[in-house]
């Protein structure tokens, strides 16, 4: 009887030695898949574009002209660097290093930003209505990317960290809505009176 008992411990052994060897195939497999190539690029590149918004928070907080729109922008960037710790979380629930990829596209946009800041007159409702425009591009270019990622997270079943770039998604269009709250309630009507 006893050796019957060891050899069903050694066929479950091995079973389950064969069942982690199948499972260690598919995670190699999936690293090496194209769609995970990408998805890790394309999150090098919003954790390069979330770490440069940071930078230009600051420069349009200084830049604004009301204290609801510096408040804005200052409530953004706190949320930012939560943004940043939560990218840096999906990273590691994929078993990848958080690294930057330059992204050309929130340069742009950014480097756009800086020329409305530069083109309109300090202390303006105009330099506000502009800055609020600057910002809700950055704010379009985080939903289109997030959006994207969460659900290519749900096709290879990062299911943990899908649900983290959906968090981020939904902060990221209660920027954008509330942004647009602040120019309807006061901001475009104060630069249309502006000669």
């Amino acid at each position: 009887m006893p050796n019957k008992i060891l050899e069903t411990d050694n066929a479950v052994s091995a079973t389950k030695k064969g069942i982690a060897d199948k499972d260690t195939v598919n995670k190699d497999e999936m690293k090496s898949s194209p769609l995970h190539k990408f998805f890790v690029s394309a999150l090098k590149d919003i954790y390069y574009a979330e770490n440069a918004i940071l930078e230009a928070l600051e420069k349009m907080q200084e830049a604004a002209t009301t204290e609801e729109l510096k408040d804005a922008f200052e409530d953004h960037h706190l949320q930012t660097q939560k943004h940043v710790k939560r990218l840096e979380k999906v990273f590691q629930l994929i078993d990848e290093k958080p690294e930057k990829k330059e992204c050309k596209a929130i340069k742009g946009i950014i480097e756009e930003g800086d020329e409305v800041i530069k083109s309109t007159e300090d202390g303006s409702a105009t330099r506000d209505v502009a800055l609020i425009i600057a910002a809700q591009k950055v704010e379009h270019y985080e939903i289109a990317t997030y959006g994207g990622l969460a659900q290519l997270a749900i096709t290879m079943g990062h299911d943990k960290a899908a649900d983290l770039l959906e968090r981020t998604l939904q902060e990221e269009e209660d920027t954008d809505w509330h942004l647009t709250e602040i120019a309807e309630t006061s901001i475009n009507f104060d630069a249309e009176q502006e000669d």
